[in-house]
């Protein structure tokens, strides 16, 4: 083994990153997306801009005898004006598929939200920081190590005390989820928290998180990533950002899950294809959009601001996505065996609102983050689901 001084500096190339679509060469170093380029430049708000660039899901994978890893990165940390700061995002260490270590990098760059309405925001600038890992087991082993997924992380230099060589290829499914913050990670602590990271481990599946923050809103340039985005297994979370927004009506709703359907089915014709619909969300159930923050007391939450008497002219609500959904699946299974139906409220109702409160009114807890992965594992995974028992 060698000594503390004898370190082994290994680039950060693309090789060595699980769940990412893209990467590009900063001033820094390797910066991870999770959009393609193309559909980087068809993203109309930097909200989206954000969401995609913080690496939900993507992690370092490569194998090493170190005992200690040192991983050089920049972050860009977000802020809102008015509420405490946010804490420090976390990098998981797994070693051989098991969570051994865990840390933060101080510094780095902060974008600072100054209008929560807008998503304007001011950046400034910071220097690098360090995710250091010591003490782990001396022998071969396979070493993850996942990216805060509230944090937009440049990937500097990776220095080990050991050599450190890519992990070759376990045979295991690649599973690409597309869904909404709630899928992006809110309120879980760590990357390895998410509920699809604890699905996918669950599952014994390889995760390609396209959860995005208030972006999952059936955008076209997302289902043409998604079409070209190798996958054995595809699921959907659809529907509480288009309430959130007030963006569509259900004329409008309809014919765009059929379109972001089809882009999907133009590349992955027979794969399996998951459609879930909202968790249960009470403030939106029956009350349509648009959401906005609520300080009263102190303390940020949501609430839907629409007239629900205005369902009968076409306003959505979380109630009428789920029935649309459904509809729409059974319509389309009848061509399309591998066309499945999952309602959200299977993840996350009433019993377990009572038990784990949705904070704000709109993102769960980590302890329902556990139990959203921990039902969606048994759901989708299981004998009998739709991706389990699969060869």
């Amino acid at each position: 083994m060698n000594t503390e001084h004898d370190w082994i500096t290994t680039p950060v190339t693309a090789d060595i990153l699980r769940g990412h679509l893209d990467v590009e060469t900063t001033a820094h170093g390797l910066l991870p997306h999770r959009l393609p380029a193309r559909a980087r430049r068809q993203i109309p708000d930097d909200q989206l801009a954000m969401a995609e660039a913080q690496p939900s899901g993507v992690r370092l994978v490569f194998r090493t005898r170190a005992t200690e890893i040192h991983l050089d990165t920049l972050p860009t940390k977000r802020a809102y004006r008015g509420i405490p700061a946010l804490p420090d995002g976390v990098y998981d260490l797994l070693v051989d598929g098991r969570l051994a270590a865990q840390t933060t990098v101080t510094g780095g760059n902060v974008r600072m939200i100054t209008d929560m309405a807008t998503q304007s925001s001011e950046l400034s600038e910071g220097p690098v920081g360090t995710a250091r890992f010591t003490g782990l087991p001396e022998h071969d082993k396979d070493i993850e190590i996942w990216l805060p997924h509230t944090e937009i992380t440049e990937l500097i230099a990776l220095r080990t005390n050991a050599p450190v060589e890519p992990v070759p290829d376990r045979g295991r499914k690649v599973w690409l989820h597309h869904g909404s913050s709630i899928s992006h990670g809110s309120n879980a602590t760590h990357p390895t928290g998410i509920w699809p990271a604890l699905a996918a481990s669950r599952g014994g599946v390889e995760l390609v998180n396209m959860g995005f923050g208030g972006g999952a809103l059936l955008d076209p340039f997302t289902a043409r990533a998604m079409r070209d985005t190798p996958a054995d297994l595809i699921s959907l979370k659809i529907g509480i950002n288009v309430v959130n927004g007030d963006l569509m009506r259900l004329r409008a709703f309809g014919p765009a899950v059929h379109g972001f359907l089809d882009t999907i089915r133009e590349g992955h014709p027979t794969t399996p294809l998951l459609v879930v619909s909202p968790i249960l969300c009470p403030v939106q159930e029956d009350t349509p959009g648009p959401l906005m923050p609520d300080f009263d007391g102190g303390t940020l939450r949501f609430k839907a601001t629409g007239d629900p008497a205005e369902r009968a002219a076409g306003r959505l609500t979380l109630t009428v996505i789920r029935d649309e959904l459904a509809r729409i699946v059974e319509q389309r299974a009848a061509d399309d065996p591998e066309l499945y139906y999952l309602d959200g409220r299977d993840l996350y109702g009433e019993k377990d609102y009572a038990e784990f409160p949705l904070p704000d009114e709109i993102h769960p807890d980590p302890a329902a983050h556990r139990r959203i992965g921990e039902n969606f594992g048994r759901l989708a995974f299981g004998d009998g689901g739709p991706f389990g028992g699969r060869p």
